[in-house]
């Protein structure tokens, strides 16, 4: 039984994480680099532990011993590797260490697959520095874990939805589309659906291995404008072409729009046993529309 959950990036996942553990009787506590932080902490419930990423020195007294890590804080945003990271584990002495690692990875490391299905053994082609990073965390981790013989689990994460994580202000100013014929396929998880996998990665997650966390209904980013518009009963967004694209949308939606995969999560299924509430994503934007109440 868990007791003690530890918390390295606790915002709009993590925050209901620290909740889903509170009500299994486990105490929370989290990263707080400043006050502010510590103060939003508080309000919910979880305990602030003083420390910055960015700063090893403020990491020298983390004591995070026979607890159960989170680390969901993203890499920081230059470069090809995350120095956050490693203070993190250069942080942690012999008589400090986590009971158990879960890093919320992102999809983003397979890269390109030209819309051809992916599982946990697809080849990794990180196609964008921020998918660099990120893989840099996983294997900084895991071999870590392996050296100090602490179990971590790594989990990467699709596209994540949910309340207050929607389009809206975009579809609300109009921004374009790509036409649905040269759209590419992506994938999405409700951030229930994400929290559920988490708490599961805990309970049933093999040690030194990697679980796709998607609802296993690829899209195409189109469609998901399109679908939110049409059940939050606003208009749906321009549509241009793709050559149109390349000067009028933002070099981040363009990065995105330069992969295509289709995720299988039946590893997250079979071996962390989750039962998924929003398998598609019509299901899990009605369950946002009520929760927004509109």
């Amino acid at each position: 039984m868990v007791k003690s959950v530890f918390i390295i990036g606790c915002g709009y996942v993590g925050s209901r994480l620290a909740h889903t553990w509170s009500a299994r009787g486990a105490s929370v506590a989290a990263l707080a680099r400043n006050r502010e932080s510590s103060e939003r902490l508080a309000q919910i419930g979880v305990s602030p532990v003083p420390g910055d990423l960015a700063d090893i020195w403020s990491l020298r007294r983390l004591d995070v011993a026979e607890q159960l890590v989170y680390y969901l804080a993203p890499p920081p945003s230059g470069g090809t590797n995350d120095p956050w990271m490693r203070h993190f584990v250069a942080a942690l002495g012999a008589d400090r260490l986590p009971a158990r690692c879960i890093l919320v990875s992102t999809t983003g490391v397979y890269g390109d697959h030209q819309g051809a299905w992916v599982n946990e053994e697809s080849e990794l082609r990180p196609g964008s520095d921020r998918a660099r990073r990120r893989l840099d965390a996983e294997r900084v981790l895991r071999t870590w874990g392996t050296v100090r013989q602490v179990p971590v689990v790594v989990l990467r994460v699709a596209g994540i939805y949910g309340p207050d994580r929607l389009p809206l202000a975009r579809l609300q100013t109009g921004e374009p589309v790509v036409q649905e014929q040269e759209c590419p396929y992506t994938n999405r998880i409700h951030v229930d659906d994400l929290v559920q996998a988490c708490v599961a990665a805990a309970d049933f997650g093999v040690a030194d291995n990697v679980y796709n966390i998607c609802d296993g209904t690829p899209g195409t980013m189109t469609e998901y404008f399109n679908t939110v518009a049409d059940i939050f009963a606003v208009p749906r967004p321009p549509v241009i072409t793709m050559q149109q694209a390349e000067t009028r949308l933002t070099p981040g939606m363009l990065s995105y729009l330069s992969e295509s995969r289709r995720l299988r999560n039946d590893k997250m299924l079979s071996e962390l046993h989750v039962r998924l509430r929003y398998p598609d994503l019509v299901t899990g934007l009605k369950d946002a529309q009520k929760k927004a109440g509109r």
